[in-house]
């Protein structure tokens, strides 16, 4: 028993990716969202998990969604709450370990993911970001920890979330397997980094596409 949780926002202009603009328009920022979604869902749905869970902050019908996903919306507050609701929403499913990524790494694969659920002899896993945050983390058994004092009031979207998320688990006294770093995609410098590194991605072709469109320097 298992679930697989991905964390997203529905791909609406303006409030996705905003970081992205400029140079991109927030119809550009919003296709290349729409993108990494589609290729991380695409991947969560070829990974052997017994659930797989959307959690999504927006419209579904926005998203095309894979057959085999739970899709929940998201709990208001901040992420850190809405973290905890995801985690809290899995265990309702299903007691098992689970794991949950973001919507910002497309450069992922089954076995990565397949690899980052907790065993049976560790409590935690994590997933840092070459920025400073996580991109992934995992419970073995999400009902029995305090996911409010693992996950409340961690400071998010800083260059030292990851930190202290992993600083958090480990005073807690959690077995904690840390993975590998990866990339997420954040900046401008982040999307060409991501797009060389899932060069056959719907990512990939979006970026290509949404760069193509930028002014030429002078």
């Amino acid at each position: 028993m298992s679930t697989l949780i991905v964390i997203a926002k529905a791909p609406v202009p303006g409030r996705v990716k905003t970081r992205l603009t400029p140079p991109f328009t927030p119809e550009q920022g919003a296709g290349l969202a729409a993108a990494a979604l589609a290729d991380t869902l695409e991947t969560v749905a070829t990974a052997r998990f017994r659930r797989r869970l959307l959690a999504l902050d927006g419209e579904p019908g926005l998203v095309e969604v894979p057959s085999g996903f739970t899709v929940v919306p998201q709990v208001g507050g901040g992420l850190d709450r809405r973290l905890a609701a995801a985690f809290e929403q899995a265990a309702a499913l299903d007691p098992g370990p689970a794991l949950l990524i973001g919507m910002d790494t497309p450069q992922v694969t089954g076995p990565l993911l397949e690899a980052c659920l907790p065993t049976s002899w560790e409590d935690a896993t994590i997933g840092l970001a070459e920025d400073g945050g996580f991109w992934s983390l995992g419970f073995h058994r999400p009902r029995e920890v305090e996911l409010d004092r693992l996950l409340f009031d961690v400071p998010m979207s800083t260059d030292t979330t990851g930190a202290v998320q992993l600083g958090r688990l480990t005073a807690a006294g959690l077995r904690v397997r840390t993975l590998p770093v990866l990339r997420d995609v954040d900046t401008i410098a982040d999307v060409a980094a991501v797009a060389a590194a899932a060069p056959a991605s719907r990512f990939a072709a979006a970026a290509h596409a949404a760069s193509a469109d930028l002014p030429v320097p002078a």
